[in-house]
């Protein structure tokens, strides 16, 4: 791993998170639509809960304008509900005028007590069509000016989308050591150059394990050549059953009932639908054998249906907790799980893997915020 510059490479932990369906994305059968599964409040909200129950450590609040609840508004309202989960929250770069956008983040970040970090997002708006270059350098602005608002008695700051002269004192979060941590994920150069210099958790959605390090490798040689490391992060549904044949099974339901040209809707509805990391999903379908496995427990039939992250973890118990630790000895110390549906697979995914990983909070780890959580081995029980 001597290529793979890791900034948290001695940690024997990983932050495990899992996924709130807030964009209508919650099925039994991929495809076939139910008012139970429906994105409500009540739905997403008792996934997060059980979630921080179970005792994971994040949970990724996603953005969509096609489909779904307000990002912002849903996890601010999850907030005082929760104990101890984190949450990572999307926010989608240009939507909101950045010291609004910070005062927004300095709000929810004192309402978690610390327990808040985001993720960049730079797609296009509802109704906009801007080259990925000229996205990724408002992102850049904007994530600018928040760093100067969390760190800065000024905002001083003049570029091509904004020019701020503002006090920072309404917008301080409670992280009172550089902010909220950064999630970041983005394939193109623009986005590869943005994240190697601002953020501190580079996302990849699942490919071949080469094909991950390769990543992970380009990430390090940019983030280098602006002094700094970053972490790894991976975006990647779960299906896991006591034996690899009953796995294998619950796959092949999933998608038993699913109607190509809608799954084809699905996948091109999306805001980042032609986006680099959507056609390298793609890529990796085509490469994938007849019953959709790219390699060991790496099946990518789920992606026949959805856009962007479109493989799973498929395995028996072991399997799955073989596959996460290669992905840790890669360097990888994030782990964003998703499963269908999100609440059973959940509870599923804590029966039989989360008894067998070590956890952690990358804030806390990172020292971005003062916190009497300790690391414990997940599935026990949190503290009260």
């Amino acid at each position: 791993m001597s290529d793979i510059r890791v900034r948290s490479r001695e940690l024997d932990s990983a932050e495990i998170s899992w996924f709130a369906p807030i964009c209508n994305g919650d099925f039994a059968q991929m495809g076939v639509m139910d008012d139970f599964y429906k994105s409500t409040w009540e739905n997403a909200s008792t996934i997060v809960r059980e979630a921080d129950r179970l005792g994971l450590r994040n949970v990724l609040c996603p953005s969509s304008y096609q489909v779904g609840q307000d990002t912002w508004t849903f996890a601010s309202a999850i907030a005082p509900l929760t104990k101890r989960i984190n949450l990572l929250t999307a926010i989608r770069c240009g939507e909101v005028h950045p010291p609004m956008l910070a005062r927004a983040i300095a709000t929810l970040d004192h309402i978690l007590r610390g327990r808040l970090t985001i993720n960049i997002i730079s797609s296009n708006l509802p109704g906009e069509d801007l080259p990925s270059d000229v996205r990724y350098a408002r992102s850049r602005e904007v994530i600018e000016i928040l760093k100067q608002s969390w760190t800065k008695e000024r905002i001083a700051f003049r570029g091509d989308f904004y020019q701020v002269d503002l006090d920072t004192d309404p917008v301080k979060p409670y992280q009172q050591y550089g902010g909220p941590l950064l999630y970041f994920g983005g394939y193109s150069p623009p986005g590869v150059d943005l994240c190697a210099e601002h953020c501190d958790v580079y996302l990849m959605w699942p490919e071949t394990e080469d094909r991950l390090r390769e990543l992970m490798r380009q990430m390090s040689t940019k983030a280098a050549d602006y002094g700094r490391e970053v972490d790894f992060g991976l975006r990647v549904h779960l299906i896991v059953r006591e034996t690899e044949a009953e796995a294998r099974r619950a796959a092949a339901r999933l998608m038993a009932r699913l109607d190509e040209r809608l799954g084809t809707d699905i996948r091109e509805r999306a805001q980042d639908a032609r986006s680099y990391g959507v056609a390298r999903q793609a890529e990796m379908r085509q490469q994938a054998d007849l019953e959709g496995f790219v390699e060991d427990n790496l099946w990518t039939g789920i992606g026949r249906a959805r856009s962007g992250c479109g493989a799973a973890l498929v395995g028996d118990p072991d399997q799955i907790v073989a596959k996460i630790q290669r992905y840790h000895d890669m360097g990888i110390r994030s782990f964003i799980f998703s499963g269908y549906p999100h609440l059973e697979e959940l509870r599923l995914f804590a029966r039989y893997v989360l008894p067998q990983l070590k956890t952690c909070s990358l804030p806390q780890e990172l020292g971005r915020r003062p916190s009497s959580v300790p690391v414990t081995p997940l599935g026990a029980a949190p503290r009260r």
